[in-house]
């Protein structure tokens, strides 16, 4: 099989070199402003378009624009695509899966969530014979790397941030990551597979930078590990979801994910819980997700079909958990009990739901955890 690969950065770059080690995917192009690259580099999409013998284009631009534009284009012109784009798939992916149909070509998308753990997968196949009740996890190893790293070192936020950064887990932009939105989109995706609904960016999603050296000093006596987790979960037409960090006591497998790995859990009635373990981004991991995709394109393999038929509305009532709100002055309300540490206040609520939560914290910048149930 011919194929294009449209950006050349850490993903795409990555993608090539596997697939030259492959006798059965040839990449015939590459879309990259810098020609000097790589000998068979093109400027010119039109060029990929027009080529008949390419019949996949990887897309590994990421962002929403022109990337939306050119998979478009390509699905259009009857070429498969492939993205590990999350940003992209999770605003578009109702559209791109109508338009493979509609020109009987495949959109694959493994590599959007999880890296090269195929969590994705994973849910397909559970799928194929049982509802899931539930999923959640550690979507974002730069996240996971900075809590990590302020556990363990007793760093300050800031100070494990930019450590991040100068080792290449963290953009120099890393609001996606530290502001939950790489993780929502992560949560939409999945819920496709998991739900076969597609769902907006309407659920509840509390930032991770509010988190202090202090905060994790205090969970940490208390037996606790903070981790910033993505779930979601249905009950008849209504779900909810959520992007928040959860405390986790410290012999549970999350609370033992180190550095910048993943793990994403599926439960269901007779698996009971999965979990899917690995390096949750990075420039092989990554492409070695699209290239299973590229294979199991190639044989016409597919695990259960994808379908976005079922409409789900979102819920901030179905369901009730316990929180713990630290703020610097004691808060008022019917609270299970509140310790006093330094300057800080903990405040651990009893069950409520997500939106006794909100009128609890009045969009104002408190720390907010929930106590994990896991």
């Amino acid at each position: 099989m011919k194929i294009a690969i449209l950006g050349f950065g850490t993903v795409g770059s990555g993608v090539y070199e596997i697939a030259k080690t492959l006798k059965n995917i040839e990449v015939k192009k590459v879309l990259e402003k810098d020609l000097s690259k790589i000998n068979i580099a093109t400027n010119n999409y039109d060029e990929i378009i027009n080529d008949k013998e390419v019949e996949l284009v990887v897309e590994c631009m990421g962002g929403l624009h022109p990337a939306y534009e050119f998979i478009m284009k390509a699905i259009q012109n009857k070429k498969s695509v492939v993205s590990a784009n999350k940003a992209v798939i999770a605003k578009y992916l109702d559209e791109f899966l109508k338009t493979a149909k509609e020109n009987n070509v495949e959109f694959r998308f493994e590599a959007s969530v999880g890296g090269g753990i195929p969590c994705l997968a994973g849910i397909q196949k559970i799928r194929r014979v049982e509802n899931i009740d539930k999923f959640y996890g550690i979507f974002n190893g730069t996240s996971n790397f900075i809590l990590d790293n302020m556990y363990r070192l007793e760093n300050e936020f800031f100070t494990s941030l930019k450590t991040a950064q100068k080792l290449g887990y963290a953009e120099a932009d890393p609001s996606a990551d530290i502001d939950g939105y790489d993780v929502t989109n992560k949560v939409i995706i999945s819920f496709v597979l998991a739900y076969d609904g597609f769902i907006k960016n309407e659920f509840l999603c509390f930032a991770m930078k509010n988190i202090t050296k202090e905060d994790i000093l205090y969970f940490k006596k208390q037996g606790f590990v903070a981790k910033y987790i993505g779930e979601a979960t249905t009950k008849g037409n209504e779900y909810e979801a959520s992007v928040m960090l959860n405390l986790f006591p410290i012999n549970a497998l999350e609370a033992n994910v180190l550095s910048n790995y993943n793990i994403v859990t599926v439960q269901s009635h007779t698996m009971g819980e999965v979990k899917f373990y690995g390096q949750g981004a990075g420039k092989l991991p990554t492409a070695n997700a699209i290239i299973q995709d590229i294979l199991d394109i190639q044989a016409k393999i597919s695990f259960n079909p994808i379908s976005i038929e079922k409409k789900y509305t979102y819920s901030s009532n179905l369901f009730k958990h316990k929180y713990v709100i630290r703020s610097n002055e004691e808060l008022k309300g019917n609270f299970e009990r509140i310790d006093r540490d330094g300057n800080n206040f903990y405040h651990y609520t009893k069950e409520i739901t997500q939106a006794d939560l909100l009128k609890l914290v009045e969009e104002k910048d408190y720390l907010v955890v929930r106590l994990s149930e896991y």
